[in-house]
């Protein structure tokens, strides 16, 4: 039966079969691993997985879609979990977990902070997103796409752009471009901090006007003579830090 794509859970279904293989190679599944994927779909990337794994998990939240995976793939093979891929506990399946996935645009950044937060179970990630936002991801300091979201990945994972995918390769074809990114945990943090949620805070301040210095944006938290202290130039922009200076201004507030 033909699926008519629904615009409230961000459905844009891959169908290019060069595109496929290539993230399928990318990945290139093991026949014992641990793999969930998050958003089958129609099935594109969850076929091609299933021939070459024992088992494999998915999360999808459409129940139609539910109906039609449960009567193509034996539950022995592929383990359907019902539900919104925000509020699924990853940890739960096992540790080395592999994730996989075509991720709805629309939740792709929170989406990527809940995974960070299951990072001790996972091996390695690898999911298409918005060309926009793994830019963002993979970006440098002082790069016009460096933010929030790249700090706080950069902190926990390795991140690696692994190919772009073009609007047409989509059944329906959204109105951006795409990118697949591997991301693999850190075996041991660089730069641990000593409060996560802090680091969080201070990230999140920073950046919440792109166009203060620190001095301003951060104002709630340290004085003139707090950054001559830490050695820090007040008169940067958040985009000018990198991971470890962010981690030191948090981990200075908690000296406080």
């Amino acid at each position: 039966m033909r699926h008519v794509p629904r615009k409230r859970f961000g459905q844009n279904f891959l169908t290019d079969e060069s595109v496929i293989s290539a993230i399928v190679g990318a990945i290139a599944p093991q026949q014992h691993d641990l793999m969930a994927e998050i958003g089958p779909g129609l099935g594109a990337i969850t076929r091609p997985l299933a021939r070459r794994l024992d088992r494999l998990h998915v999360i999808e939240i459409d129940r139609d879609i539910i109906s039609r995976l449960r009567a193509e793939f034996p539950a022995e093979r592929v383990a359907v979990h019902e539900g919104d891929a925000l509020e699924f506990d990853f940890s739960a399946l096992g540790a080395r977990l592999r994730v996989v996935g075509n991720l709805p645009y629309n939740i792709s950044t929170p989406l990527l902070f809940h995974l960070a937060r299951h990072a001790d179970a996972i091996v390695d990630i690898h999911v298409m997103l918005q060309k926009e936002v793994v830019e963002r991801m993979v970006a440098a300091p002082s790069a016009t796409e460096y933010g929030r979201l790249s700090v706080m990945l950069q902190y926990r994972f390795e991140m690696e752009r692994i190919l772009e995918v073009p609007a047409a390769a989509f059944n329906p074809a959204p109105k951006v471009e795409s990118a697949v990114v591997r991301l693999t945990p850190f075996p041991r943090l660089p730069h641990p901090a000593r409060d996560e949620a802090t680091l969080g805070k201070i990230v999140a301040a920073a950046f919440s006007q792109r166009r203060k210095t620190l001095r301003n944006a951060l104002k709630g938290y340290f004085r003139a003579e707090d950054f001559e202290r830490m050695g820090v130039d007040a008169g940067l922009r958040a985009q000018d830090l990198g991971v470890k200076d962010f981690v030191r201004l948090a981990d200075e507030i908690l000296k406080q």
